[in-house]
Parts: C-alpha cells; sequence; structure tokens
C-alpha cells in the first residue's frame, strides 16, 4: 500500500528547442509548481523523442500525466489537413511523444489533466480536428495573447466561460453567483470534437474551452485556458488541480495496493 507521505509520480512533456544552436528539451516551470505546490504531486518531464518514446514503461512509473501548453501548434496531418502558414509553428517530436502516449493512457484509466495545446492533443489523438486561427472565423473572440510585456496580464482573466450544468466542471469548481472569467493565449481551437469526448465548458463566441473524456471513469480533463499561472492564487485552479490530485493518489493507491 503506498504511504500516505509518498508523493506520486506526473509525468509531464518536454517541447524541443534550440538553445546557442544546441537541441534542448525543456519545459515551462509554471507547469512544474502547479503540480508540485498546488496539487502536491511530484512531477517528471518526458522527452520529446517522438515515436521512439518508450510509452508502456514511461506509463509503468507514473500515476497521472499532465499535457501542458506550448507556443507550438499541432501537425495538421495529424488531423488530415494540409499545412499553411496559420497552423505553425510546429514541434513534431512532442507530437509524436504525446499523440501515441494519451491512446496508451486512456486505455489504462490514467487520471490526464490536458492544458491549451494538451487538450488539442487530447482531441486530435482521438480523431478530432483543428481550427488554425479561432479569430479570424465570424462571430468569434480575439483569443490570442495579448500584446503586454507584463506576464500578469498576459494571463490575467479576459472572457467568462459558461459550464454545462450536468458536466465535471460544474462538480468541481466553486460555486457562488459569480461568473468564472478565465485567460486565453491561443489562437487554434478545436474545430470537429473528436467522438469521446464531451464538451464542458464554451466562452461566450463558441468556442470550446473545456472537455472531458466521456469513455471509463477515470479523471480526464481538457481546458483551453491556462489555470497553472499562479494556481494558488485562483479558487478555479486550486480546484482543478486538487481535484486531478485526488484522482492521481487514488490511481497510485491503487498501483501500490497488494
Amino acid at each position: 500500500m503506498i504511504s500516505a507521505s509518498t508523493r506520486p509520480l506526473v509525468a509531464l512533456p518536454a517541447c524541443t528547442r534550440q538553445i546557442d544552436s544546441a537541441p534542448c528539451h525543456i519545459i515551462g516551470d509554471k507547469y512544474l509548481r502547479a503540480v508540485s505546490e498546488t496539487a502536491g504531486l511530484l512531477p517528471v518531464m518526458f522527452p520529446a523523442f517522438g515515436e521512439a518514446l518508450e510509452v508502456e514503461s514511461l506509463l509503468d512509473g507514473i500515476s497521472g500525466l499532465v499535457l501542458t501548453g506550448s507556443p507550438s501548434n499541432v501537425h495538421p496531418r495529424r488531423y488530415d489537413q494540409d499545412e499553411t502558414s496559420e497552423h505553425a509553428p510546429f514541434d513534431e517530436a512532442r507530437d509524436g511523444a504525446t499523440l501515441s502516449l494519451i491512446s496508451a493512457a486512456l486505455d489504462r484509466g490514467l487520471p490526464l489533466f490536458a492544458i491549451c495545446r494538451g487538450m488539442q492533443e487530447l482531441n486530435v489523438a482521438l480523431g478530432g480536428s483543428l481550427s488554425p486561427a479561432v479569430h479570424d472565423l465570424p462571430g468569434r473572440l480575439d483569443h490570442r495573447r495579448p500584446d503586454s510585456p507584463d506576464p500578469d496580464v498576459q494571463y490575467g482573466p479576459r472572457h467568462e466561460i459558461e459550464i454545462e450544468p450536468d458536466g465535471l466542471l460544474s462538480t468541481l469548481l466553486p460555486e457562488g453567483d459569480t461568473p468564472i472569467e478565465v485567460n486565453s493565449l491561443h489562437r487554434q481551437a478545436i474545430d470537429r470534437l473528436a467522438q469521446d469526448l464531451k464538451i464542458e465548458a464554451r466562452a461566450p463566441d463558441g468556442t470550446i474551452e473545456a472537455v472531458r473524456y466521456n469513455k471509463g471513469k477515470g479523471f480526464v480533463l481538457g481546458v483551453q485556458w491556462h489555470p497553472e499561472y499562479k494556481a494558488g492564487n485562483n479558487p478555479v485552479s486550486q480546484a482543478l488541480f486538487q481535484a486531478f490530485a485526488r484522482a492521481v493518489r487514488h490511481f497510485a493507491a491503487g498501483k501500490h495496493r497488494v
């Protein structure tokens, strides 16, 4: 039986970058801190090795998966579209690692929390598609990052979300009459929703802001906004990461039960 003091391992994907002409695998600090400090779990980064990633071995060692946001986008050939400048930039090494990992994780019932690009990866892995430039669609808001050097402005509240009354989010988020506002730092969004995903929330313009996996009983939630930014200061972010943590600890206890 897993001890109460053990912090279960949660894996997060690396993105690939060139730094001083050297290839690197990196991850944003805010994701690691949200998992460690707000969820109380132990984050570990897995490399963007594409299809060479040893998926089953990785899954054997973890009890949860967080799919992070990124400046890059899922390559359109992953959902049968032609590449255009609107689809870029890409990180195909990450695509290869995460898209194969998602299906295997779902088969195991592994708790999964998908953020921004991560939610788009979840949709694509299950057969959905993406719109490359939501702001160009008729009647849509501009969901791109605000043009400011101040992170508190970039990650500040931008619009409300309408939560489905009978969904998972409605049971997780704080009750009250105050509308829930979220940040917005994306140009792409879900176009065709994967068959096995259920909409949990929308923006005022209809953009899908949250989804859940509609098969199985495990915790699988995707959000288009960025709850990881200063997660400990935001009641909504706290609720999401702590709900994920409960699912991870439950899964870990089952793995270690003799």
